[in-house]
């Protein structure tokens, strides 16, 4: 009787740690069609096309206030690199023009929000 109630107690606090961890996650599935990342809690999205690169923020899968933010973003097309500078956009940071982008292209961002710059990296498929 006493190993079954220990038995017992074992699975219960196993799966309430189980409901607690799911209940802390959040998704981190592309909204937009881009590539996601996360770096402390934030959820950087990058969709970079030919003639549009844009950057969307989530933090714990809500939308973050960009108004003031900026970012400065590398693209790394085989050894060409190319230099951006992302404004607000409406819910996004976006810089349009004519971009090298494909299959594999590498991107690092240093964005600033807040005033606390942070880097994010991307590969994009």
């Amino acid at each position: 009787m006493k190993s079954q109630f220990i038995a017992t107690a074992a699975a219960l606090t196993l799966a309430l740690a189980g409901v607690a961890h799911a209940g802390g996650a959040h998704d981190h599935s592309p909204k937009h069609g881009g590539v996601v990342v996360e770096v402390k809690d934030m959820d950087y999205e990058l969709v970079a096309k030919a003639n549009v690169i844009q950057l969307y923020l989530r933090d714990h899968g809500k939308k973050v206030d960009i108004s003031k933010a900026s970012a400065r973003l590398t693209l790394l097309t085989g050894s060409e690199k190319q230099e951006i500078e992302l404004k607000p956009a409406g819910d996004k940071l976006e810089a349009t023009g004519s971009f090298k982008v494909g299959p594999g292209t590498k991107a690092v961002a240093v964005v600033t929000v807040a005033g606390k710059p942070s880097t994010a990296r991307f590969t994009v498929k």
